[in-house]
């Protein structure tokens, strides 16, 4: 079984361009040492082909078919991130922004890959720990509400192509697979405490994030954890103040030698003042600035994961995972003459269920892994609006819907073995029944969307150190509760689509690790809001198309240097309606991460920087920027950062960092109500202790 998923690895799985491609072709067209050609014939256990997202994910990165990174813990550390945002625009094809909407950086996640929208991230399946993020996976898949902090974090497995069958429905811009720290393996005990202080140069005077992790496993088979992620604090923004709790208990109960149940108990709770985007004069006035200190996101969310894995022979595995959770989120934005507080509460409650079964059947020197799965998601919930009246504090009346969801997907994979090509063709098929109830009204309105999903990887393990891969993978997202309101005979909604082709190839030997990929998506039947339309109207009307290479490179000199930089080049473009052919808004064309990491004795330092060209914020591609600031390109920007590490022992350490080392001004924008300039963060020290015992 190959595991190239190691300590470090997580910048490490890259390619920088097409040259690097040509020595991978030179270096295979060599002859293979006959030990290669040996390992390179073995097969994955069925746990790691039956199971490469959630449970088993690290030891099938050599094998998939697909463009994919894994970043562990020590990456992680290694990147001083504040936020996910800062961690995730390092991994090629990637772009993230500080915060491209209403709700603050504490609450939403915006990511957005392949020149998909980032917004919320809402064309990619995030998972955590293998359970979808969102607090509706179809009827809201938007993460403005993302329950999810990055101290508790473990690896992120970020799957950019050939995931599409097993997980979905929003999978288009891949799957991003959150797995939070791990109970011990070895019999007894493991725990640290971490403090970080983060310190700003403008505006609010920083934060302070405290985590604990404990984890105990017993020679009896159980295994317990708990995990604690808090902040208090301000982000750079006057006014911004944050304040969040993450808890989970996991266990671990051993069955004999083959079968195991575990579980997670998890509370994370947020409220977040959220600062809103500044016009032009404000902006350079103060960039720094609140003109809305009244408005703010919160969030809370329990929810209950449990599973049963029994690895019933070599040949056979089955697994049954299930999970229940509880969202509740509210806003109050207020309005543009200051008037008025528009609350939005919403509440949202999500049971899944997901039984998998995996055989192995050998015929000659051909092995098949047949994975056999059903998924079930029930969503409830209900959207509210209404309006206080700031003067007299007076109440409007509450507009309410009830929304309704249950989504049936089965799925059946074969990865097929032959020699050192893994081939593994597949297909999933959703039906999906959706309502939404206008409870003043008293309409309803129902979409049925079914669609059958194939998709085929192709990878070819030429030696132990390079592999080449390629696919096709079919996506798709269904109609939102928001959209449903637009559902008639007239204008029946179709679920968006989406096909993606790969190629690539990836390299790992002791000095350079590598991997390219060039990709091709073409998303219809895009969901978009009708301009000028009053009441809201959505229609059928978008197509895009996003082309592009990922890249990435990084050598290990020997002497504890090691320099790595990937780079993305990506062009999005619409192809429909009357902006057609201009960009997709929010992306970049290039982005880059170039980095040196050393290590001497107790010591590590690390240096890199990010970098992204300039962006769009409307369909029209408008350059000059107006006086709101609510158009306009949004310039490129360069950011330095660095780091230093000391770690005498084992169970201490300290990091001391600087981020945006220049103390670069950029700014993203958004374009809500609130719409505007809305800064970036300023030069950031922050120094972090750890106690492990």
């Amino acid at each position: 079984m190959y595991r190239i998923a190691h300590r470090g690895a997580a910048w490490r799985l890259n390619a920088v361009s097409s040259s690097i491609l040509i020595l991978m072709l030179l270096g295979a067209a060599s002859p293979a040492r006959a030990e290669d050609d040996t390992a390179t014939s073995q097969l994955e256990t069925v746990q790691v082909s039956g199971n490469w997202l959630g449970t088993g994910l690290q030891g099938s990165v050599k094998s998939f078919g697909g463009a994919r990174t894994v970043v562990d813990r020590e990456a992680i550390d290694d990147s001083g991130a504040v936020s996910f945002g800062d961690l995730l625009r390092r991994v090629p094809g990637v772009q993230a922004s500080e915060n491209s909407g209403t709700a603050g950086s504490s609450i939403s996640l915006n990511i957005g890959v392949r020149g998909l929208t980032g917004r919320y991230s809402p064309r990619s399946t995030v998972l955590l720990d293998g359970v979808p993020l969102a607090v509706a996976p179809y009827g809201q898949p938007q993460l403005s509400f993302a329950p999810i902090s990055l101290a508790n974090i473990d690896s992120v497995d970020v799957v950019r192509g050939g995931g599409a069958v097993r997980y979905g429905p929003q999978n288009v811009g891949g799957i991003i697979n959150f797995n939070t720290r791990a109970i011990p393996n070895d019999v007894g005990f493991a725990g640290d405490v971490t403090l970080r202080r983060n310190a700003y140069s403008e505006g609010a005077s920083g934060n302070t994030q405290a985590s604990v992790f404990l984890g105990q496993q017993y020679e009896s088979g159980l295994g317990v954890a708990l995990l604690y992620s808090g902040l208090r604090g301000s982000d750079w923004r006057a006014g911004s103040d944050e304040h969040l709790d993450d808890v989970a208990v996991k266990f671990r109960y051993e069955l004999g030698a083959t079968a195991q149940v575990y579980g997670k108990l998890s509370y994370f709770e947020v409220k977040s003042m959220t600062p809103g985007g500044l016009t032009v004069a404000q902006y350079n006035a103060d960039a720094f600035q609140n003109t809305r200190p009244t408005d703010f996101w919160n969030g809370r969310r329990q929810g209950l994961d449990l599973g049963y894995l029994n690895t019933i022979s070599a040949t056979q595995e089955f697994e049954v995972r299930s999970y229940y959770n509880e969202s509740n989120r509210q806003s109050s934005l207020i309005n543009a003459g200051r008037t008025q507080n528009a609350v939005q509460p919403r509440d949202y409650q999500v049971l899944g269920i997901e039984p998998r079964y995996t055989q192995r059947l050998l015929a000659g020197s051909v092995a098949h892994d047949l994975t056999l799965g059903y998924r079930y998601v029930r969503e409830r919930g209900s959207d509210n609006s209404y309006n206080v009246t700031i003067a007299s504090g007076a109440a409007s009346a509450v507009t309410s819907f009830n929304n309704a969801t249950d989504a049936h997907a089965v799925y059946l994979d074969d990865k097929i073995s032959v020699g050192a090509w893994r081939i593994t063709p597949g297909i999933r098929y959703e039906h999906i029944v959706s309502h939404r109830q206008d409870l003043a009204a008293g309409s309803t309105f129902e979409v049925r969307n079914n669609k059958p999903l194939p998709s085929l990887n192709v990878s070819w393990l030429l030696n132990r150190e390079l592999t080449l891969f390629g696919n096709y993978n079919t996506s798709f997202g269904p109609v939102q509760n928001l959209q449903l309101n637009s559902q008639t005979p007239a204008n029946p909604l179709k679920p968006e689509l989406a096909r993606t082709f790969e190629l690539g190839s990836r390299w790992q030997s002791r000095e350079i690790t590598a991997e390219l990929t060039v990709f091709h998506l073409k998303f219809d039947n895009q969901i978009q809001q009708v301009p000028l339309v009053t009441p809201t109207l959505f229609q059928n009307i978008g197509a895009t198309k996003h082309e592009g290479i990922e890249s990435a490179f990084s050598y290990r000199f020997g002497f504890g240097l090691e320099a790595y930089l990937n780079y993305t080049f990506t062009k999005a473009l619409q192809e429909s309606g009357t902006t057609a052919g201009n960009d997709v808004p929010f992306y970049s064309r290039n982005t880059d991460t170039v980095g040196a990491r050393y290590a001497l004795g107790d010591w590590r330092f690390n240096l890199s920087t990010t970098h992204q060209t300039a962006q769009y914020a409307d369909n029209a591609n408008t350059v000059a920027e107006n006086a709101a600031a609510s158009t306009g390109q949004i310039p490129g920007y360069r950011l330095w950062n660095v780091q230093a590490s000391w770690k005498p022992g084992k169970r201490f350490d300290v990091d001391l960092g600087v981020n945006n080392l220049a103390d670069k001004r950029y700014y993203t924008r958004n374009v809500d109500g609130n719409a505007g300039r809305m800064v970036g963060a300023p030069r950031t020290v922050y120094v972090l202790g750890r106690l492990s015992f």
